[in-house]
């Protein structure tokens, strides 16, 4: 989580922003081959395609597989607050916030809910109902869960967050795994007609701005930098007290029987 990867983020969403901007037919040309592949009568084929539908659904799973143990670490410490914490309480709150933030609230509540850009499959140019409108365009038909971003893509994308964490010797192969997740989760949506390709990037650009603020905050900067212990301190104080109230309420009840 260096410079270099937030300038990396920056260049590509200047270009693909400018260069999409200025000629937003790149979108529909980069979608038309897909279009024409059909299979049992259905454009857009590959969208049922059974080995790309396992592949979607794998890739969705990486990143549930990752967070089931975080959460899991979070309530146990909550249900028992003077326990210690299974896991890093600044990646609990690292993992959860970037993960709550990028895919959750920005990808999937945010912008598809907002940002009425049809998809693929739905414009007219593909055999659909509604006008195609670029990228930074808002003002599209579509009703709700909408192309712009892909929550997929950003998905595959958050596991940067959880590769960030890796020790140093093993980081940048971390790394290269989130990326490759992410960029063939991107393909496996913009072949189906799901996305345009400028959903996808923008997904992955998001995300990873996102990750990159949220590491600073809790692990760089010196001003709000956090440690392992201020977190599990801050958690075991949020949950004694009802944990107190429930145990005293278990031992008055019992003492009554």
């Amino acid at each position: 989580m260096n410079r270099a990867g937030l300038i990396i983020a920056l260049a590509i969403a200047a270009v693909v922003g400018v260069v999409f901007g200025l000629y937003p037919k790149i979108d529909l040309m980069i979608a038309a081959p897909f279009h024409d592949i059909s299979l049992r009568g259905n454009p857009f084929g590959l969208r049922i395609y059974p080995p790309l539908l396992l592949a979607r659904d794998i890739g969705l799973w990486v990143g549930t597989a990752v967070i089931v143990p975080v959460v899991a670490a979070l309530v146990l410490k909550l249900l028992l607050p003077r326990r210690r914490l299974l896991l890093s309480g600044r990646a609990i709150l690292f993992l959860m916030t970037t993960i709550a933030l990028g895919p959750g609230l920005l990808a999937n509540v945010v912008l598809k809910e907002h940002w009425d850009r049809p998809r693929p499959i739905e414009v007219t140019q593909f055999g659909g109902t509604e006008h195609f409108v670029a990228w930074w365009d808002p003002r599209g038909e579509c009703d709700k869960n909408c192309s712009f971003v892909s929550g997929d893509v950003a998905g595959a994308f958050w596991t940067i967050a959880p590769a960030a964490l890796v020790p140093p010797p093993w980081r940048a192969l971390a790394y290269g795994a989130a990326l490759a997740l992410g960029v063939a989760m991107a393909a496996i949506r913009v072949t189906a007609g799901g996305h345009f390709f400028t959903d996808t990037v923008f997904a992955g650009v998001f995300t990873f701005l996102i990750i990159w603020l949220v590491h600073g905050l809790i692990y760089r900067w010196p001003r709000t930098r956090l440690t392992d212990e201020a977190v599990e301190r801050a958690i075991e104080r949020f949950a004694r007290p009802g944990h107190d109230f429930i145990v005293g309420l278990l031992r008055k009840r019992k003492t009554e029987l």
